[in-house]
């Protein structure tokens, strides 16, 4: 087994992908704890500010065993780093080659975005099957995924819904033979992080492996 294949079936085990912007280096340790401790091993962080990078490593140094993903890769100078620092994977919101001819030349797992049959198509031509689909509920929600996703079946596109996606909402996404998780960020909300209410964060976490464990 490959290390992206390895990551796929792992990203497929947990089924919820916390998706987090910290603003503070000490708040992706916090969040990493709490989301363990609610029994969910995996988190993303995005490239969105100054403190997402040395998050980032702190986490990969303090939680070796937490599947570690950084979010919103838009250029593939930070990839070399990520891939340095032991991140386990990479997201980025759209299909860009530059990124992707990167990941792949150093090996690091990657999930582009895509939102339309025609980027679904240029993904599977560079290699790609494990595709964020973004933003999900913009770009029509259930419906429109499962409508694109269908033309696509027997190439064995699988999907990673991100944007918009709420505890009420997931299950539907998570019910589609297609979707191998979905991406949130209700669990670790910029307001609960704020608020320091890390135990909240803990009991989202678990509240979501409830929900993952319903729609298997």
């Amino acid at each position: 087994m490959n290390e992206t294949t390895s990551i796929e079936n792992q990203i497929r085990k947990w089924r919820v992908v916390p998706v987090a912007v910290v603003e503070k280096v000490d708040d992706g340790c916090r969040l990493a704890e709490a989301l363990m401790k609610g029994g969910l091993g995996i988190l993303e962080i995005t490239l969105r500010t100054g403190a997402a990078r040395e998050a980032l490593s702190q986490v990969r140094k303090r939680f070796p065993d937490i599947l570690l993903g950084a979010g919103t890769i838009l250029d593939s100078d930070s990839i070399p780093q990520l891939l340095d620092n032991g991140i386990d994977f990479g997201i980025s919101p759209g299909l860009d080659e530059a990124v992707i001819d990167t990941c792949l030349e150093l090996g690091f797992p990657l999930l582009p975005g895509v939102s339309t049959p025609t980027e679904i198509s240029r993904a599977l031509a560079l290699g790609y099957k494990q595709l964020k689909f973004f933003p999900a509920e913009v770009a029509g929600g259930v419906t429109a995924l499962k409508a694109i996703a269908a033309p696509f079946r027997a190439k064995g596109v699988s999907f990673l819904p991100t944007g918009g996606i709420t505890f009420e909402k997931a299950k539907a996404y998570l019910d589609l033979p297609e979707v191998d998780a979905v991406g949130g960020s209700w669990l670790v909300s910029g307001q609960l992080i704020s608020s320091g209410n890390f135990e909240k964060i803990s009991f989202l976490a678990n509240e979501a492996l409830d929900l993952a464990d319903s729609s298997k």
